[in-house]
């Protein structure tokens, strides 16, 4: 079973979209949903895939919960919550009670959005990832690289809690610069509840002339750092198609990881995303 462990939808009518506004993102300022994208990941030998939270807003979990339950395509779903707030287990509770909570696998929260490069570090913010870990879910971290010292320490602050590292923490690919980035992903792998997506890298490249050799000494670093075992591919559509389309993406990753055993080459495609998210084949009720 092949996995794109990463992916999102939007549909402007029914929800805006503010972050969409920024120049730079004209190309994808459209709705995208999964009768798009379903078509372009079966000719990738896609069969399943992980839906991401786009908003900081529990009706779009919800929404998105609803749409995974009817939707073979979508194994899983990482939503958000306030981490901060008291009733973080409740809501989790009722999350679960709705249409698809079954499909409740993470959640997440912009992280590389907050101005507080410790904002991982508050105690109100770790109470709640402690709440999201007892809940038997996965916390997604989508941090910058100045914000993984933060990151290191909350994930070893709650080593019963599953981390997983989304896009490499977006390192300076464009720039090809390695350190510090690369030191704090090795650090932060040494932990042995974090995880790591093989994802996002075209657009933190060059966008208009990137180059798999450009991605290959970040993808070497992460495969070094974490291993197969705990790396997994993520396309980041419809995020990705501002520097790649959906297949260049999936031929990208193809060929960074050329030089693995099959069975390897299965874990990233697939084995990692299934373990740690607990995610079913197509039919089949969750783990």
């Amino acid at each position: 079973m092949r996995i794109d462990a990463h992916h999102h939808v939007w549909d402007l009518a029914r929800r805006p979209q503010p972050w969409l506004d920024a120049p730079e993102l004209a190309a994808i300022r459209r709705g995208f949903g999964l009768a798009e994208l379903a078509p372009v990941a079966q000719a990738a030998d896609i069969q399943r895939t992980v839906l991401v939270q786009v908003l900081p807003d529990l009706t779009e979990t919800r929404e998105f919960l609803a749409l995974a339950a009817a939707e073979d395509l979508v194994a899983g779903v990482v939503g958000w919550l306030d981490l901060t707030a008291p009733d973080v287990a409740d809501t989790l509770a009722e999350l679960r009670q709705g249409p698809g909570g079954e499909l409740l696998v993470g959640m997440r929260h912009l992280v590389q959005g907050e101005a507080d490069p410790a904002w991982l570090a508050r105690p109100d913010v770790r109470r709640g990832l402690g709440e999201v870990g007892a809940a038997g879910l996965c916390y997604d971290l989508l941090t910058l690289p100045h914000q993984l010292p933060a990151a290191i320490e909350t994930v070893r602050a709650l080593p019963e809690v599953p981390f997983v590292l989304d896009h490499l923490s977006k390192p300076p690919i464009a720039g090809g610069e390695l350190e510090p980035w690369a030191a704090l992903l090795r650090e932060l792998a040494r932990e042995p509840n974090v995880s790591c997506k093989l994802s996002g890298m075209v657009t933190e490249a060059d966008p208009q002339g990137w180059t798999v050799a450009d991605l290959r000494p970040y993808a070497e670093a992460a495969l070094d750092a974490f291993g197969p075992e705990r790396l997994m591919f993520g396309s980041d559509w419809p995020v990705c198609l501002l520097a790649a389309s959906y297949e260049q993406v999936v031929d990208a990753v193809d060929e960074l990881t050329e030089d693995l055993e099959p069975n390897e080459r299965a874990l990233i495609f697939g084995g990692t995303a299934a373990r740690v998210y607990g995610l079913s084949a197509a039919g089949e009720k969750p783990a």
